[in-house]
C-alpha cells in the first residue's frame, strides 16, 4: 500500500485513532535511529581514566578561563576606580 492510498484512510480516522497511529510511527522511527543494545552483551565505554591528553587539554582550558576571569576582574576594578574618582 502506498502513502497516496493511505492518506484518505488516515483522514477518515478519529482523532484518538490518528494519535495512536502517530505514537506508533514515532516509536518505529525511534527504533530505527537508536542503536539496539542486546541484553547480556558487553560494550566498551571510553573513560578519561589514564588519559593524559584529556587531562592536559582540561588543564589548558582551566588556565585560559582563569586568565580571562582575572582580566575581567581587573577591568571591573578599573571601572570602579574611574567611577570613584568621578564621584569625588
Amino acid at each position: 500500500m502506498t502513502t497516496v492510498e493511505l492518506y484518505p484512510i488516515l483522514r477518515n480516522l478519529s482523532r484518538a485513532e490518528k494519535l495512536k497511529i502517530m505514537k506508533f510511527l514515532v516509536a518505529e522511527l525511534a527504533k530505527e535511529e537508536e542503536p539496539s543494545l542486546e541484553a547480556g552483551a558487553t560494550y566498551s565505554v571510553w573513560s578519561p581514566l589514564n588519559s593524559h591528553a584529556a587531562a592536559h587539554q582540561l588543564a589548558q582550558l582551566l588556565e585560559s578561563n582563569q586568565s580571562k576571569d582575572s582580566t575581567l576582574v581587573a577591568a571591573l576594578r578599573e571601572r570602579e576606580g574611574d567611577r570613584a574618582s568621578l564621584l569625588s
